[in-house]
């Protein structure tokens, strides 16, 4: 079956950071806004994690934006979604800072261009766990825009996360292809390699590797980008 879709991971694969240093800056400014504005410093850390894996937990039935708010909410005995402005407003401004913890990847850009020369599909399958205003300003700060890609996945719009094999069916449904007309790329063996369970192809991209159940790589096809384009143009 022909190849249609190449679907895209984003942090640590069209970006590249350190995910434990991005994380740590993102979780601590996101607990100095929220504690200027009447919550406890304390408790913030403690329940965005737990409203995270809330998300990544997630059966379906609710959004991965509701699962979000109501853990959050019940964890700061507060109705939290009665301020959304306040984190909107973080994600529009101290959110932005956090570009200069990222790398920046030039052959990122110029492989989404080349590969949709070539005629495919891209959709920018990365984990659904933030609201689009953060995941389209990460997406520029890899020299890309929203209109470079057919679908992408936040959490306003999923109600799966990685490594959730639904989460990746949701996204498949969602462009309507079947899985075998699809490939994966991803630097998380875990998350990204999981989606060959449901037939699509998956190529690991290893700059800013994940491989946390320290799997054997070698079982994926792998490398950095001059090797994901010679995977790309020998697909059949």
């Amino acid at each position: 079956m022909t190849i249609k879709t190449i679907l895209f991971d984003l942090d640590g694969t069209l970006l590249p950071m350190d995910q434990d240093t991005f994380i740590k800056a993102y979780m601590g400014g996101l607990t100095r806004k929220a504690a200027g504005h009447g919550y406890d410093p304390a408790q913030v850390p403690g329940a965005i994690w737990a409203s995270t894996k809330a998300m990544v937990k997630n059966d379906g039935t609710l959004s991965n934006e509701d699962v979000f708010w109501q853990t959050f909410s019940a964890l700061c005995g507060r109705d939290a979604r009665q301020d959304i402005a306040i984190f909107d407003d973080f994600y529009r401004n101290e959110f932005q800072d956090l570009r200069h913890i990222c790398d920046f990847e030039p052959r990122a850009a110029e492989t989404i261009r080349e590969i949709k020369a070539l005629g495919y599909r891209v959709a920018l399958a990365t984990n659904p766990l933030f609201p689009a205003i953060a995941t389209h300003s990460r997406a520029r700060w890899a020299g890309l825009n929203t209109e470079d890609f057919r679908l992408i996945t936040t959490y306003e719009a999923s109600r799966h996360c990685k490594p959730n094999p639904a989460y990746y069916q949701d996204v498949i449904d969602a462009l309507g292809v079947k899985p075998e007309e699809c490939v994966m790329v991803g630097n998380d063996v875990d998350e990204d390699m999981i989606a060959q369970k449901l037939g699509i192809k998956v190529f690991l991209l290893t700059d800013c590797l994940i491989n946390k159940s320290g799997t054997d790589i070698n079982s994926y096809p792998h490398g950095s980008f001059p090797e994901l384009m010679d995977f790309i143009r020998n697909l059949k």
